[in-house]
């Protein structure tokens, strides 16, 4: 059986989508799972257990010159690569019209079904044409985790009963620091109103230091990178800004580290997809909808308007390796 997951973006979303390939995986193994992807974050996607193949495309890029050669040149392949394989599934788990017009592009076997959510469900963007373009819409329940949404749509969708256990299947080559055990501070994310004040951060940096920690400081941006090397910098020895790397040399640069502290971000929930001690802060109360789950040894902390250093101290300390 061929299956096809669509799952463009963002990142937390691509890795919140991981658990229900590992499903279909243990509950269909010899289903041949395909996964269509922004192509920035193709390289995680091909780092999922289960998955045959990463079909990349670049629609955030294309929608800015819709018209130019190039991108529809890039279209034309992208559309071939997809259609070289005839889906006995397509199962759209991200609920939006441009993700609904990509499972319809892909070619169906005689008896393949599309597959999308018939609803909203609370706190996640949604728009109707997901399940007017599919053959069949499939309702969820309406106030429940990203990770859980995505693995009820696929169970429902295949016939089988979703396992009790959770996976997450991200495989990595963890690289480790030669001196002291590291942890990373995720500290970037996409919007301002997530991120936690530098003095926080710097208060937090020290304590670790002291109990002979090294601090990693991981960055996407410009942006990022300033405020990597200006935590460093208040933080002194022991704590180093990463090189800007792509998503599969991060991964294994996290995988390699004694446990991860971050914001609402596509790297914390690559850190609890890799099952490290983590905690992940919250100036919004939306971990029910995005945070921590299954296993690992986790934590979420929310303050308004922002959890203090302390409750984010006692979270570490619940979780911190031994």
């Amino acid at each position: 059986m061929n299956i096809l997951i669509v799952k463009l973006s963002s990142l937390g979303d691509v890795v919140h989508a991981m658990p229900a390939v590992q499903d279909i995986h243990v509950s269909m193994p010899h289903a041949r799972i395909d996964w269509v992807v922004e192509r920035a974050f193709a390289p995680l996607v091909q780092r999922c257990e289960g998955v045959r193949r990463a079909v990349p495309l670049e629609l955030r890029r294309w929608s800015r010159s819709p018209l130019s050669p190039a991108t529809r040149h890039g279209w034309r392949a992208f559309r071939h690569s997809l259609r070289e394989v005839a889906y006995d599934a397509v199962l759209d788990l991200q609920g939006l019209t441009k993700s609904a017009l990509v499972a319809r592009a892909a070619r169906l076997s005689a008896a393949g079904k599309r597959y999308a959510l018939a609803n909203q469900t609370e706190g996640s963007s949604y728009e109707a044409p997901t399940r007017w373009l599919a053959d069949v819409a499939v309702p969820v329940p309406s106030r429940s985790h990203a990770v859980q949404r995505s693995r009820e749509l696929c169970a429902m969708s295949l016939g089988y009963a979703m396992p009790t256990t959770l996976r997450w299947g991200l495989l990595a080559r963890p690289v480790r620091a030669a001196e002291r055990p590291c942890i990373a501070f995720v500290h970037g994310t996409s919007r301002e109103d997530k991120c936690w004040p530098q003095e926080h951060w710097l208060r937090l940096g020290r304590q670790l230091v002291e109990e002979g920690f090294a601090i990693g400081l991981p960055h996407g941006s410009d942006l990022e990178q300033q405020r990597s090397a200006a935590i460093a910098a208040g933080i002194g020895a022991h704590a180093v800004v990463w090189p800007r790397m792509d998503l599969a040399a991060l991964t294994d640069r996290l995988a390699g580290c004694a446990g991860v502290i971050g914001v609402d971000s596509g790297l914390s929930h690559i850190a609890v997809a890799l099952e490290l001690p983590h905690v992940q802060v919250y100036n919004f109360d939306t971990a029910w909808r995005t945070g921590p789950i299954g296993p690992g040894p986790h934590r979420s902390v929310y303050g308004s308007p922002c959890p203090s250093p302390e409750a984010v101290w006692e979270a570490w300390r619940a979780v911190r390796p031994r």
